[in-house]
């Protein structure tokens, strides 16, 4: 987890080039990830990680920091619902676990330990995309 030695510093210092300002008729989202990489990576929010994530941003920086959350609370709820980081963070490509397969061994050990109940309660087709994290080929890992 090397990547936590640069809480202090942003996503535009750490992952160049430097990203210019949106343009004027940007949308919301685009807006909100361009605002992103210019807080430090300590001062990332749950929702904000899912939201770079999900726009797979800079994932070399933000899936070790979703990853230390969801070891300690795998069902996190970062903005819209129980699981919503796991699961934006489980369907992350798969090229980019490649560059950590001890964050990912340990994510799919946090993940079998799930109880049933607990997944059952994820939205329709959370299991599935948990399932086929946890039983990607060691290949794809």
């Amino acid at each position: 987890m090397d990547q936590l030695l640069h809480l202090d510093r942003t996503l535009d210092e750490l992952d160049p080039p430097h990203w210019a300002a949106p343009a004027a008729d940007a949308t919301g989202l685009v807006r909100k990830v361009h605002e992103l990489r210019r807080v430090p990576l300590g001062a990332l929010e749950p929702a904000d990680l899912r939201t770079l994530i999900s726009q797979q941003v800079a994932l070399l920086y933000v899936l070790p920091l979703a990853v230390r959350l969801l070891l300690e609370e795998p069902l996190l709820d970062a903005y819209f619902y129980e699981g919503d980081l796991m699961l934006a963070t489980v369907n992350a490509p798969a090229s980019a676990w490649t560059l950590f397969p001890d964050l990912g061994t340990r994510l799919r050990a946090a993940i079998t330990a799930l109880p049933e109940t607990d997944v059952a309660r994820l939205p329709r087709g959370a299991a599935e995309d948990l399932a086929r994290f946890v039983t990607r080929p060691e290949t794809l890992r």
